[in-house]
């Protein structure tokens, strides 16, 4: 599945069709996915410097098994990290997500206490899997500051609607808002850590691996058309130009991985975090649309219409990459740049 030259040393020996083949399937439930999560939680080091090459291909092998897998992997994977990095153990057996979201007319506000705990009350959208995960990680309100808290989901207080949730895409991945009426909470770091520090940014660029091997999937989909018919002009080009997407996105990726695992060498180039993890989302998102739409356009419509793996990864992936906020996220990166530099040119 790796082919750019530029991934780093720690992806070298991942066993990306291994992973493929534990990843799950489109009827997997939620519990299925979560004990995938859990399994590679117990084989998968943490996403740090060194690591970096591994994390990312493992994510994007995930999702080239199976894209909602990947939606339930990757947070659990990010919280177990973050949770590292702030010191804090997790809970044997526990389940995590990352509900870092802000939505308009919803707020969660945190009451700091003085033994390091919170009360959150309010309600917080975009919570996946909240009625089935057992802890979160929550990022809430304290005054002009944001905290960050972690939550076991189990405690009366907590009402997950479920019922919000009408997507046809990863319609088993519940993305629904949740209530929060005096629930107790853990301070995680500092206010602000979560946002300052570079892990981050790198776990947006985890995000981002797994659209990019949704979009694999998909590639494969194509070429195996297309080599059932190799008189086909049409099925070739959209073939090639599939391959030459694909190849940019994970040069991307692969690039991103080998400054993250450079970056506690004293030695290495200064990073500008933010403008590198945008960039890759960026970039992987314009080729994940761009392979998708191609994609349907030249198969047709009998996958969509009767293979559920073909018709739920489409959905599924169109969905995913929303989290990427298209135009806005490019004026992000143009008022990096106006404000700090950071291209060659």
């Amino acid at each position: 599945m790796l082919r750019s030259s530029a991934w780093p040393p720690s992806a070298r020996h991942v066993d990306t069709t291994g992973i493929e083949e534990t990843a799950g399937r489109p009827d997997s439930s939620p519990a299925d996915r979560l004990t995938v999560a859990r399994a590679l939680a117990s084989t998968t080091p943490l996403l740090s410097a060194g690591t970096a090459g591994r994390f990312l291909a493992t994510l994007a092998a995930v999702a080239a098994g199976d894209v909602a897998t990947a939606r339930t992997v990757e947070p659990h994977l990010d919280a177990l990290g973050i949770l590292d990095q702030a010191g804090m153990p997790a809970p044997a057996g526990s389940t995590w997500g990352v509900f870092a979201a802000e939505g308009p007319g919803l707020r969660l506000d945190a009451t700091v206490q003085d033994d390091g705990t919170a009360l959150l009350t309010g309600t917080k959208p975009w919570c996946s899997l909240a009625s089935t995960l057992s802890h979160a990680l929550v990022t809430a309100h304290a005054g002009d500051d944001r905290v960050l808290v972690a939550v076991d989901l189990r405690q009366d207080g907590v009402t997950a609607h479920d019922e919000a949730w009408v997507a046809r895409g990863m319609p088993d991945v519940p993305s629904g808002p949740v209530d929060f009426d005096g629930v107790t909470a853990q301070l995680v770091g500092a206010p602000g850590w979560y946002l300052r520090r570079p892990g981050f940014a790198w776990g947006g660029i985890g995000v981002a691996a797994c659209w990019w091997g949704g979009a694999v999937g998909l590639g494969r989909v194509l070429r195996s058309l297309a080599a059932a018919h190799p008189e086909s002009e049409l099925l070739q080009a959209a073939l090639g130009a599939t391959v030459i997407d694909l190849a940019d996105a994970e040069d991307a990726l692969a690039d991103a991985a080998a400054r993250i695992d450079r970056s506690d060498d004293p030695d290495a180039p200064d990073v500008d975090w933010p403008l590198l993890a945008q960039t890759v989302r960026s970039r992987v998102r314009r080729t994940v649309d761009s392979v998708r739409e191609r994609v349907v356009a030249t198969v047709g419509p009998a996958p969509l219409t009767s293979d559920p793996a073909v018709a739920a990864r489409v959905a599924d992936l169109e969905l995913y990459v929303l989290q990427d906020h298209g135009v806005r996220d490019l004026a992000r990166i143009g008022r990096i740049v106006t404000e700090r530099g950071g291209v060659a040119w």
